[in-house]
C-alpha cells in the first residue's frame, strides 16, 4: 500500500499544491462574500471549512499510497459507483425540481453519486486499459470498454442530468483515445455517431421527444438564439450574471461589497453561493480576479498533463489524464455565468454543493501528485516492461501503432 522507496520528493509538484491551496483560500473568501446577506452564513462557512479540511486529509493520505494498490479494487470501485447510482431510484433519492441527483444518507447527509462515478470511472478504466493493453484493439476489448462506460452514463442520464452525462462521456473518450486505441476504431466510432446524431435530430423535432426532453432542447436553442428566448425567462440567470461580471470592470468592487450598485447585494443573482459564484468573482474582484481563477485552474490542468507525460506506466498516465480532464470540466462552471455555456434547469442544494466540491476536488489532484511522486518513466521503464506495464512507454520516441499513447504528450516540457 505504502511504497516510499518508489518515491522521489524532488518530483513532488509544489506548483500543483500551491495552486490548490490558493484556490481553496480564494474560494473561501469569495464564498464568505457571497453569503454576506444569508442568515445562516456562519453555519455554511463552517461546513465549507470542514469539507476543505476533510478533502485535504484525504488528499495527503492518498498521495502517499501506491496507486497500483487502489487499482486492485477496480471491480469493487465500479460496483460501488453503480450501487450509489442505483440508490437514486429508491426512497433515498432526493427529487429537487424534477431531477433526482442526490442521495440523503442517514449520518452522512446528501451525496451526489455521479461525482463518485466520474472518479471511479477514471480508476476503473486506468486498470482496464492497462490490463488489456496487449489485446487493446480486439473487438471484445472495445465492446466491453464501451459497455462498462455506457451503464453509468445511462443511469446518470436517467436522473436526469444531461450535463454530467456529457462530462462523464468526455472523460471516457479522452481516456479511450490516450490508451492507444487504433485509429480504425476511432474512425468507426465517429462514423457511428453520424446516424445516432441524425436520430436525435429527428427525435427532437417530434412533439414528445423520446431521448432529449423539451427543456433540454430549449436550453440549447436559447444558447444559440438568446434574443428569441429571453422573453420566456430562460436566459435571465445568464443575463444577470453577465451584468455582474461586466460591472466589476478591471479591478472589481471589492469583497463584501453591499453598495446599492452591487448586483449581488441587490439579490439579482441566482445561486450566487454555488453554481454562479464566478459571477461574484467577476463583480467583486474584477478582470484580474477572474483571470487569477482561470489561470490557477489552467495551471492544474497543464500540470496533470505534464505528469501524464512522465508517468511510469499506462495506468499512471491514464489516471493523470483523467484527472486533468476532470479539472478542465470546471471551465464549464466558469463559462456558465459568463453566458458561454447554457445553465441547467435544476440547481444543486447550495450548502451540499460547496461541501461536495471542497471534499472531492482536492482528491482528484492527488492521483497526479502520486504519479509524479513515483519513479518517472525513464527510471522505471525497464522494470515496468518486465512486469507488463508500459509496453509502449519504454520507447517513447517511436510513434508507431502501439506507440501513439507514448508520444501524445511528448511536446509538453518535462
Amino acid at each position: 500500500m505504502f511504497s516510499f522507496r518508489n518515491y522521489k520528493l524532488k518530483n513532488f509538484s509544489v506548483a500543483m499544491l500551491l495552486a490548490i491551496i490558493a484556490l481553496c483560500i480564494l474560494g473561501y473568501m469569495v464564498l464568505s462574500s457571497a453569503l454576506v446577506n444569508y442568515a445562516d452564513s456562519s453555519g455554511n462557512l463552517k461546513r465549507q471549512l470542514t469539507g476543505m479540511l476533510a478533502g485535504g486529509a484525504i488528499f495527503v493520505f492518498l498521495t502517499v499510497t501506491d496507486y497500483h494498490f487502489w487499482l486492485k479494487f477496480h471491480w469493487l470501485i465500479y460496483a460501488f459507483c453503480l450501487a450509489l447510482l442505483a440508490l437514486l431510484f429508491t426512497r433515498l433519492g432526493v427529487n429537487l425540481k424534477g431531477a433526482t441527483r442526490w442521495l440523503d444518507l442517514p449520518g452522512l447527509g446528501r451525496l451526489q453519486p455521479s461525482e463518485f462515478a466520474k472518479t471511479g470511472m477514471i480508476i476503473f478504466f486506468a486498470w482496464f486499459f492497462q490490463n488489456h493493453q496487449e489485446k487493446l484493439n480486439r473487438f471484445s476489448t472495445v465492446a466491453f470498454a464501451l459497455l462498462f462506460a455506457a451503464v453509468p452514463a445511462v443511469m446518470i442520464f436517467l436522473e436526469p442530468d444531461l450535463s454530467t452525462t456529457l462530462t462523464y462521456t468526455l472523460i471516457f473518450l479522452v481516456i479511450f483515445y490516450v490508451s492507444g486505441i487504433s485509429y480504425k476504431w476511432i474512425t468507426g466510432l465517429a462514423l457511428t455517431a453520424v446516424p445516432v446524431g441524425a436520430f436525435l435530430l429527428w427525435d427532437s423535432m417530434r412533439e414528445n421527444p423520446l431521448i432529449l426532453k423539451k427543456y433540454m432542447l430549449n436550453r440549447l436553442f436559447s444558447f444559440f438564439n438568446p434574443d428569441e428566448y429571453s422573453a420566456s425567462g430562460l436566459t435571465n440567470q445568464q443575463d444577470r450574471a453577465v451584468m455582474a461580471i461586466s460591472s466589476g470592470r478591471l479591478n472589481g468592487k471589492g469583497l463584501f461589497n453591499t453598495n446599492i450598485d452591487s448586483v449581488k447585494a441587490g439579490n439579482f443573482l441566482s445561486e450566487e453561493n454555488s453554481d454562479f459564484i464566478f459571477a461574484v468573482v467577476g463583480e467583486e474582484l474584477g478582470f484580474w480576479g477572474t483571470l487569477a481563477v482561470i489561470g490557477l485552474f489552467a495551471v492544474l490542468v497543464f500540470l496533470c498533463f505534464r505528469i501524464a507525460a512522465r508517468a511510469a506506466d499506462k495506468a499512471g498516465r491514464l489516471l493523470a489524464v483523467g484527472t486533468g480532464i476532470y479539472t478542465l470540466k470546471t471551465g464549464r462552471n466558469l463559462d456558465r455565468p459568463a453566458g458561454v455555456h447554457q445553465y441547467r434547469r435544476y440547481q444543486r442544494p447550495a450548502a451540499e454543493h460547496r461541501r461536495r466540491a471542497a471534499v472531492l476536488q482536492p482528491r482528484h489532484q492527488l492521483a497526479s501528485l502520486h504519479v509524479r511522486l513515483s519513479r518517472t518513466r525513464d527510471e522505471r521503464g525497464a522494470s515496468a516492461a518486465r512486469s507488463g506495464y508500459g509496453r509502449a512507454l519504454t520507447s517513447p520516441s517511436s510513434c508507431g501503432k502501439s506507440g501513439r499513447e507514448s508520444c501524445l504528450f511528448e511536446t509538453l516540457p518535462l
